[in-house]
């Protein structure tokens, strides 16, 4: 058994810390007149902050769980429902073929970049192409709402896989935390979105040299879906040292959206955009996941150089850089219709990769 390593003692807030960082929330002057009941709400939070009331609300997991009077949160069982309602869908071969399309990019003409992205643009583009097929249908996963919807977030991965992969549940039960106030986390949906799709197809602009932070949110929380663990009573909850002795003993690391097709847009207007699609593609392939062939992942420029203010312009007047997302839809409903119908087998079908790691 190897040794679960600590480094420093947990210092919480203090109280008076804790209740300037409550008020925070309520800064307008309007909230004046109820600051008795505000008061009390912030004395009942400190309450659960303090004894640690992360999942307040629980039920016994289950007949189909290791240990069926093993409590979990509520949520948690409800987001593993939604997962298992998805995936049946998904594999009922008299369901349309579904594309999930991801917008990668914050910018959103609703709130203070006051216009649009392009990547929105080349989005809806790629979801009327999809929606062109016959027998496809669109869903579009706009990640601009993070910025544009109040209290929508897509809160860190805590990396608990790096402790253990039987530690990472599927789907992540690191959140809602609702002792930390971690509560609106949007990963709750947007599981259920991925494990629907036949196929994903993501867009996403270059933000120095990287992908998006709220991109980047999405994908470092689809660890879980890469070796997750779907049964939290095997390791108690989030006992480090269970989840150790669990993966030592031999994890088999479930690949929950391997299968599905993909194709990856990443656009600049000066450098990195080969970066972003390279690790997009990358990401994705090592998830499981199959490139919808060569068109299938596009790296380009849009206006080079040239004024942020008239980028929309450069884009309009760039019509190939439409036909190449247009193409990329077009592969991956191609590879998606082989996938379902079995005349595509991958080439390495059958074989065991020896570091599942």
């Amino acid at each position: 058994m190897t040794t679960v390593r600590k480094l420093t003692k947990y210092v919480p807030l203090t109280r008076e810390q804790f209740r300037e960082r409550f008020f925070e929330r309520f800064y307008d002057p309007a909230f004046d007149s109820v600051k008795a009941e505000l008061e009390k709400i912030c004395e009942i939070s400190w309450d659960g902050y303090i004894k640690y009331r992360k999942s307040p609300r629980t039920q016994a997991a289950g007949a189909e769980f290791s240990d069926p009077s093993f409590k979990l949160p509520v949520e948690w069982l409800q987001t593993r429902h939604a997962i298992r309602d998805a995936e049946r869908k998904q594999k009922d071969s008299r369901s349309p073929s579904r594309i999930l399309i991801v917008s990668g990019s914050t910018r959103s003409e609703h709130t203070c970049p006051g216009e649009v992205s392009k990547t929105r643009r080349l989005a809806d583009h790629a979801a009327k192409a999809i929606e062109a097929q016959a027998g496809f249908e669109a869903d579009l996963l706009d990640l601009s709402h993070l910025a544009d919807e109040p209290w929508k977030v897509i809160h860190p991965c805590k990396a608990c896989v790096s402790t253990s992969m039987a530690l990472c549940h599927w789907p992540c039960s690191c959140y809602p935390n609702h002792a930390m106030g971690q509560t609106n986390d949007w990963m709750a949906e947007i599981y259920p979105r991925w494990v629907a799709a036949h196929g994903v197809f993501v867009l996403c602009p270059v933000h120095w040299y990287q992908a998006p932070a709220s991109l980047k949110l999405m994908m470092d929380r689809l660890v879980c879906a890469d070796g997750g663990n779907p049964d939290p009573t095997t390791t108690r909850g989030k006992d480090p040292a269970a989840a150790k002795a669990l993966e030592l003993a031999g994890w088999p690391y479930p690949r929950h959206l391997a299968g599905r097709a993909f194709a990856v847009v990443a656009h600049g207007d000066s450098q990195g955009h080969e970066g972003v699609r390279e690790a997009l593609s990358e990401w994705l392939t090592s998830i499981g996941m199959v490139q919808a062939g060569a068109q299938a992942a596009v790296d380009t420029l849009i206006g080079y150089w040239e004024p942020y203010a008239t980028s929309h312009d450069k884009l309009d007047a760039q019509p190939e850089t439409f036909v190449q997302v247009e193409n990329a839809a077009k592969s991956l409903a191609s590879l998606v219709r082989g996938i379902r119908s079995g005349t595509y087998r991958a080439p390495d079908a059958g074989l065991r990769n020896p570091r599942q790691k």
